[in-house]
């Protein structure tokens, strides 16, 4: 009989086992729709007359863009922002119920359905877009109603699939294919628009994303208990190591004790802190591109898109060490969780306060706006995970409630910069990055005060556990 939940029964396979093979699909799952949702981003360029002020094309772009490929719209800049903006709304609202319901229904059917609908919506943007503009808002609102069921129900798969010694491997793998989707969209979306026409985007992300989902009901189940392929090994490593966590019933929410609960609280305003470096260093990269090192769009999408290739690899290799460091027992859950959140704070602010200091060294500015874009990552194995310690029978109601408050911290963070780079052109970087670092560094005080890893006393089973 096993005792010490954090040791298993056997070895059982590793890289090359189910749950790592699950964790991949739900990679994949986040690629497409972090894909689905960034491409309309760059494709928005070739949909309306111009982007510059005197609604010119270049003859260049004439010959390859022709009204078949790339039909055109009269958009104004107010509708293209709104446009953009409405898959964020509806990722908002969704939040919080997903995050109350993921605990309740089949986290399989949730993300199954929600993958489903925003891929169908993805090929009816298109023809939407022919029809009208309103048409175009309304399947990008729902487009992230059902993304952010998908973002935020997955994190429920955790508590019922993930070994605590394995946890921010598995979780880096499959939350690192948020990264992973602008990338691909960078790359590719501008070769698509030249060659096959803008459309071709959307029809392409959403295929892809419809044969995903049809993998998903396929090879995904709730419970590892329940799964026919798994092997009988595997399922008694998965089980016996979360036997004291996961309950078969699910208890009321402790709505009470988790506002009083400090280290709830250091959850949401790490990831306040996160999204706020991450929107900054990601969002506007572009634009502080364009202002200093003058390059052309093709390559201003190319560097880019390298913060996210190298975050996606930081990210899966944070996930690896951050579970090296528990199982050589070299460091406690708490010091891991601290020394990585520490990481994926300080470095960005660092790298991003030294950024206006290089602005005649092209290479300079290059390697400090990958470190500063990729090092963020470093949470994923920290702050982003913690919630997962301290109440997994409850983790899918706070991520969803984190996740909420690290939006509000991207939007303030967006809004803000506009604000400075609008206001104070010639010290605009400097203040953004000077005010990042202000920001990291006090949540990161915050969360070495108060953050804790062991599951919290409203979030243990109750005496009458089972029959």
């Amino acid at each position: 009989m096993q005792m010490d939940n954090q040791l298993p029964p056997k070895k059982v396979p590793g890289f090359c086992s189910f749950r790592y093979g699950l964790s991949f699909l739900v990679h994949c799952c986040n690629v497409i729709t972090a894909a689905q949702r960034t491409c309309l981003n760059l494709t928005m360029v070739v949909m309306v007359n111009s982007t510059d002020p005197h609604g010119l094309l270049n003859t260049s772009t004439k010959k390859l863009l022709d009204n078949i490929k790339n039909p055109v719209y009269n958009w104004s800049p107010d509708i293209q922002g709104l446009i953009l903006s409405s898959t964020f709304y509806g990722f908002v609202i969704i939040q919080v119920p997903v995050g109350y319901f993921s605990g309740i229904y089949s986290t399989k059917k949730m993300i199954g359905f929600a993958l489903c609908l925003s891929s169908v919506l993805s090929l009816l943007i298109p023809p939407a877009a022919g029809i009208g503009v309103a048409w175009v808002i309304v399947c990008r609102a729902v487009q992230g109603v059902a993304q952010g069921i998908v973002g935020t129900a997955q994190f429920e798969i955790h508590v019922k699939w993930a070994p605590p010694l394995e946890r921010g491997r598995l979780t880096s793998i499959s939350t690192s294919g948020f990264l992973l989707g602008p990338f691909i969209v960078l790359l590719v979306t501008g070769v698509i628009c030249e060659s096959l026409g803008w459309p071709m985007v959307f029809y392409i992300f959403g295929a892809c994303g419809c044969a995903l989902c049809l993998l998903w009901f396929i090879l995904f189940y709730d419970d590892p208990k329940d799964h026919p392929c798994i092997s009988i090994s595997e399922k008694e490593y998965i089980t016996s190591s979360l036997v004291q966590q996961v309950s078969s019933s699910r208890q009321s929410l402790p709505i009470k004790a988790m506002l009083k609960s400090l280290p709830v609280w250091a959850v949401s305003i790490g990831t306040f802190t996160f999204f706020w470096s991450h929107i900054i260093t990601t969002l506007y990269t572009p634009l502080f591109i364009n202002s200093t090192l003058h390059v052309n769009i093709k390559e201003n999408g190319f560097l880019s898109s390298l913060p996210y290739l190298f975050g996606w690899i930081c990210g899966i290799l944070v996930g690896q060490l951050s579970d090296f460091f528990l199982t050589r027992n070299i460091l406690s859950v708490i010091a891991v969780r601290k020394l990585f959140t520490a990481a994926g704070f300080l470095l960005p602010a660092i790298f991003g306060v030294c950024l206006p200091y290089l602005s005649s060294s092209f290479y300079g500015i290059v390697i400090f706006l990958i470190l500063a874009g990729a090092t963020g990552s470093f949470c994923l194995g920290g702050v982003l995970i913690n919630g997962l310690d301290i109440a997994p029978r409850y983790f899918g109601f706070i991520k969803a409630c984190s996740t909420l408050s690290g939006m509000l911290g991207g939007l303030i963070a967006s809004t803000l910069t506009g604000l400075i780079l609008r206001q104070d052109p010639e010290s605009a970087w400097f203040k953004t990055f000077i005010l990042m670092a202000a920001i990291n560094v006090t949540g990161l005080i915050f969360y070495l005060i108060v953050a804790k890893a062991e599951i919290q006393d409203w979030a243990k089973e109750r005496q009458h556990t089972r029959l």
